[in-house]
């Protein structure tokens, strides 16, 4: 196993007859193909920056302008009307001498360059504030499935001003910036998602708040608002990253980082190794198309209406850095090796020799130099990831105290500036079908495992397991899940359809003998801060041991027959869980649902307030034994509602967002509003999020097996649920739910029965005739191999 020392370029020893320098060839070599990298890599980034400036055009179009030019004034005709003889006037003294002593390059020539070069960037300019225009328009969202609006055609020109082959920012600079809202309208909006929670008397008393606060000190905090939005690209994003993420004191495992699961019903190897050296290298590979943008930019299914790809910049090598008052997020350009965690041991494992990228067979066998090390951890070292996982403030005080230099400082410097960090787990998950518990298990660890062997504030962290299966960690503050869910997706896809395994289960290829081994990582960890240690995991192990998790697959029906039922399978879903909460609990309650604002520059999310007076309508109906046909009207009222408040968030147009902001510049100002004051501390009982599926990159109708569980996150209210729930394909639904076992009156596995009930309850309710009896487990029995 490599030491430290062997990474030294050089070394040297001072004797009598003087300095004998000893240089290391290969360190040197090394570092000269890292430099190598990190030039070809600003280089393209520099190329890239240039074809991204100039989109929708491309710089093979300036040419065609100039060409254009030339031919015209080849005729005798001035198409400038006279700009090109101005432009001689006001040329500097110098330059024109220079044009006259240029035999083979006619002066007229040179100033018609001139000319066409200003004439392309002002089409550029005005072909980018068209496509702005187009992109700031939403009415087409609101309008009902084959009903057009004239003006809505003639917004379809945006197919015209999209451009071609975009790359992956391309699209960045025509992205309108979110709009404020009326402080009315969000009033308004906030009272009516409300009142079904609220009796009489409770809800006279909020409005009498809201009238308050929008006639006197909300006209205030709004003038500074909107002034804040005028001057930053997006009025939301930078507070929601600081106030939500960074300056949360309390442990981001469980109450921020989320998960993400393996292939459900195959394991592609049971070589732990091996799984690790093929999803590793296609990491890289995900990494290398991301540097140079060849990721194609994300879109709104079946539109070419572009997401902002911003939240994409800091995927890789970036951790965040705990503070005593606030966090931060450090980004570094270029990363090349990863950290990996064994039985206590951390280790630096570079991932490019001889100026390329290890191959998948080269990373299984450096991973299995790991997994074979038999050198235990160091005094204080096999625990030292529960400072991650406990209170940030104690880890603050922590790493400045005891991490701020020498050699704890080297080998944190390792974890925190890798491309992303791994964890090797001795345990074996996954579920089997004739244990369903076994998945739950799989997600507790994903969640938080032992709470020491994961290093939680890393982007993401990747989990592979014993038995050949894997997962993710996610870290929440630098993007939302959906962006890490993409490159999730495309690393299982590449894993087993491009890289693939021998018929040992080993990877494919070679190893280079010269490879140097994995760098084990040293520390000097002294007793009082692994006191630190044991206060932090103790705090960790609690939350952990408090999280109660249930996922279970629904393979009765899915989207596929939901949407025969001419209703959107989200709002479906949503309803479906207003009526098991109900059941559940015996009441309505607040119910948070992630949207995207991608549509603007630097988006992020909106909540959408699911729980509506038209869902609560529907629900007590159905249960209060309301005629059929009447059920029906309902449901597809709140269904309709549920779109419009989708709608309305994704185009800027939700509530919680402009109150959030609202709230932030009174704390600036230093005033209080008793109605801001209660909206920000209402309770979220039913938090929930739908896990996109890329369906580009699977092919569930021919491999129905290789279809992932999707993810999870912990319960956000210690008296309510979290839950997670994704459309496989067109037959199946996941969810994933959590609560926390310390509260008598929520458990996730009754409230997973009650979600399975509900989804019949519906679908028999809208299709009778779609309904089918409840299938048995060996429904498909081609699926149901070792999890």
């Amino acid at each position: 196993m490599a030491e430290a020392h062997q990474a030294v370029a050089f070394q040297f020893t001072v004797s009598p007859d003087g300095i004998d320098l000893h240089l290391s060839h290969q360190a040197l070599t090394e570092i000269y193909l890292s430099g190598v990298r990190s030039w070809k890599k600003r280089v393209i980034g520099l190329k890239n920056s240039v074809v991204t400036g100039v989109y929708p055009a491309s710089l093979s179009s300036w040419l065609f302008v100039v060409i254009a030019i030339l031919a015209t004034m080849y005729t005798r005709s001035d198409p400038s009307m006279g700009l090109i003889a101005k432009i001689q006037e006001h040329l500097p003294r110098p330059y024109v001498m220079l044009s006259a002593s240029l035999c083979a390059v006619p002066d007229a020539w040179c100033r018609a360059v001139l000319f066409s070069t200003m004439l392309w960037l002002l089409l550029i300019f005005t072909m980018r504030m068209c496509l702005k225009q187009l992109l700031s328009y939403h009415r087409w969202m609101f309008e009902k499935h084959g009903k057009m609006s004239n003006t809505t055609k003639v917004w379809a020109l945006v197919r015209i001003f999209s451009g071609r082959k975009p790359l992956l920012y391309s699209y960045q600079g025509s992205l309108p910036n979110l709009p404020v809202p009326l402080i009315k309208d969000t009033v308004n909006r906030h009272l009516e998602s409300v009142r079904p929670l609220m009796d009489d008397t409770e809800y006279e008393r909020m409005t009498s708040l809201s009238e308050d606060f929008e006639s006197g000190l909300g006209k205030r905090l709004q003038w500074y608002l909107k002034l804040k939005a005028l001057w930053a690209t997006n009025y939301v994003s930078d507070w929601w990253e600081e106030y939500v993420y960074l300056r949360g004191r309390s442990p981001i495992m469980v109450n921020s980082n989320y998960y993400g699961m393996d292939f459900m019903y195959v394991t592609p190897t049971p070589i732990q190794a091996a799984r690790a050296g093929n999803s590793i290298h296609a990491y890289f590979l995900y990494r290398r198309k991301l540097n140079k943008e060849e990721l194609k930019p994300t879109r709104i299914p079946g539109t070419v209406i572009p997401l902002c790809s911003a939240q994409c910049e800091r995927m890789f090598n970036t951790t965040r850095i705990p503070g005593e008052e606030t966090d931060t997020v450090q980004h570094w350009q270029d990363s090349d090796y990863i950290a990996v965690y064994h039985r206590g041991r951390y280790f630096r494992l570079r991932m490019y020799h001889a100026g390329r990228l290890l191959s998948p067979r080269e990373i299984e066998s450096q991973i299995q130099k790991i997994l074979d090390d038999p050198s235990p951890p160091s005094k204080g070292e096999a625990k030292l990831g529960a400072l991650t996982a406990g209170d940030r403030i104690p880890w603050a005080k922590a790493r400045a105290k005891y991490f701020s230099s020498g050699v704890n400082k080297r080998s944190l410097d390792f974890i925190e500036k890798a491309a992303f960090f791994v964890t090797l787990d001795d345990d074996e998950q996954g579920g089997v079908a004739d244990d369903p518990t076994r998945i739950d298990s799989y997600a507790k660890s994903l969640l938080h495992g032992k709470c020491y062997d994961r290093w939680f504030d890393k982007s993401f962290s990747v989990v592979y397991f014993k038995n050949g299966k894997m997962g993710l960690n996610g870290e929440h503050s630098w993007a939302d899940a959906p962006v890490l869910s993409h490159a999730w997706q495309y690393v299982l896809t590449t894993d087993c359809f491009q890289l693939g395994y021998n018929a040992e289960g080993h990877c494919k290829g070679e190893v280079d003998s010269s490879l140097p081994g994995p760098q084990k990582l040293n520390w000097e960890i002294p007793p009082e801060c692994e006191e630190q240690i044991s206060g932090s995991l103790a705090v960790a192990q609690a939350l952990a041991d408090d999280v109660d998790v249930h996922v279970f697959s629904f393979e009765e029906f899915g989207k596929g027959k939901i949407k025969k039922c001419r209703v959107s399978p989200d709002a479906f879903i949503q309803l479906t869980l207003q009526l098991a909460h109900y059941r559940n609990q015996g009441r309505f309650c607040l119910t948070y649902e992630a949207s995207m604002t991608r549509l603007f520059k630097e988006g992020r999310t909106e909540t959408v307030r699911s729980c509506t007076n038209e869902s609560c309508a529907f629900v007590r109906a159905l249960e209060g034994g309301e005629d059929a046909d009447v059920c029906r009207r309902l449901f597809h009222e709140a269904s309709e509602k549920h779109q419009q408040l989708y709608r309305m968030a994704m185009t800027g147009a939700g509530i919680d967002r402009h109150l959030f902001c609202l709230y932030v510049v009174s704390k600036y100002l230093q005033v209080e509003s008793p109605f801001l004051k209660e909206v920000l501390s209402e309770p979220w009982r039913l938090s929930t999020s739908q896990t996109p599926l890329q369906v580009e990159m699977f092919d569930l109708v021919n491999h129905p097996e290789y279809v992932s569980c999707g993810g999870g996150f912990g319960p956000v209210a210690d008296d309510g649920y979290g839950v997670s729930y994704c459309a496989l394909g067109e037959k199946m639904l996941s969810f994933h739910i959590t609560c926390k076992h310390s509260c008598p009156n929520t458990d996730a596995n009754t409230f997973g029965g009650e979600i399975r009930k509900a989804l019949r309850d519906l679908l028999q309710l809208l299709s009778p005739e779609q309904a089918e009896p409840r299938k048995a487990a060996a429904q498909r029995p081609e699926l149901k191999k070792d999890l």
